[in-house]
C-alpha cells in the first residue's frame, strides 16, 4: 500500500469534472489521497475552489489569475483577490506567472505586471505563490530573483540549471505526468537533480495525465504512477518518495 498522496496542484472544477465530480473527490480519500490542492485561474474558478474546499475536508484552494486569464481579469481583481484571501482554507495564491505560448494571451508587459502585483499580495499575506511558466523561462526567473517568493514552480519545464537556481531561491519544483512520456529527456534529468527535500508531486489534473493514461482525464490517484518512475529515476522507493513530498507540501502550505 502506498504512503498518502498530497496533490499539489489540481483543477477539480474544471469542466471535466462536471458528470461526476463528487463521485471522484468522494472516492479519493479511500484511495490514498490525503490531501489536494485545487488551483483557481480566474475570480469564477477560485470561488469554485473555496467552495470545494468547504465541501471536502482534505481540500485546500488556491486563488488567483493565471496568465491566460489576464486580459479578461476585470481592473480592481488585485481587491477581488485580497478578499478572497481572507477565506477559509485559502492556503496560496496560485496559479499566477507568465505564458508566452499564446499570441492572444495579454502583452508580455500586462503579464509581468499581473505576477508582481500577486506577489506583492502573497508577501502582505504570507502566503506561497503557485507559479505558471510556460515558454517564459527568463522573465520567469528574472520575476522570482527580484522578489525571491516562497512557492513552487509548478508543472516545471525548464532546464536543470533553472531548477537548481530555483532551488537555491527557495522555490519548491513541482512535477506530473510529464516525466513519464516517452520522450523526456529534460524532465527526467530534473527529476533525477532536484533535491528530494524541494519536490511536489502534483497532477494538474485534468490534464498531464501520466502514461499509460496519457491524453485521459487525469485525477490525483494518477500520481502513484508518476512516483513510480520518479522512484525508479531516483533509486528510492516510491514510498519514499511520497513521503517526503507529502511533508515538503504541507510544510509549504501550512497544513498539518
Amino acid at each position: 500500500m502506498l504512503k498518502p498522496i498530497f496533490d499539489s496542484h489540481a483543477h477539480y472544477d474544471d469542466a471535466a469534472f462536471d458528470d461526476d465530480r463528487d463521485v471522484v473527490l468522494s472516492g479519493l480519500p479511500g484511495r490514498g489521497i490525503c490531501n489536494v490542492i485545487n488551483c483557481g485561474a480566474d475570480l469564477d474558478s477560485s470561488l469554485a475552489s473555496i467552495q470545494l474546499a468547504a465541501d471536502y475536508p482534505y481540500l485546500y484552494a488556491a486563488v488567483g489569475i493565471h496568465p491566460e486569464c489576464v486580459k479578461d481579469a476585470p481592473e480592481n481583481y488585485p481587491e477581488q483577490l485580497e478578499e478572497l484571501l481572507h477565506r477559509d482554507k485559502v492556503v496560496a495564491v496560485g496559479e499566477i506567472g507568465l505564458d508566452y505560448h499564446f499570441e492572444d494571451n495579454a502583452p508580455r508587459d500586462v503579464q509581468k505586471a499581473a505576477f508582481e502585483t500577486q506577489i506583492l499580495l502573497a508577501e502582505k499575506h504570507r502566503l506561497p505563490i503557485i507559479v505558471h511558466d510556460r515558454d517564459a523561462h527568463g522573465d520567469t526567473m528574472e520575476i522570482l530573483r527580484k522578489h525571491k517568493p516562497s512557492g513552487v514552480v509548478h508543472c516545471f519545464s525548464g532546464s536543470v540549471e533553472m531548477a537548481m537556481e530555483c532551488v537555491r531561491l527557495g522555490m519548491y519544483i513541482g512535477l506530473g505526468g510529464a516525466v513519464t512520456f516517452k520522450n523526456a529527456r529534460v524532465p527526467v534529468e530534473v527529476a533525477a537533480a532536484v533535491p528530494l527535500e524541494r519536490m511536489l508531486m502534483e497532477t494538474d489534473c485534468p490534464y498531464m495525465a501520466p502514461v499509460p493514461f496519457r491524453g485521459k482525464r487525469n485525477d490525483s490517484t494518477l500520481i502513484a504512477y508518476t512516483a513510480a518512475r520518479i522512484a525508479e529515476i531516483r533509486g528510492i522507493t516510491a514510498e519514499e518518495l511520497l513521503t517526503v513530498t507529502r511533508q515538503n507540501a504541507e510544510t509549504l502550505f501550512h497544513i498539518g
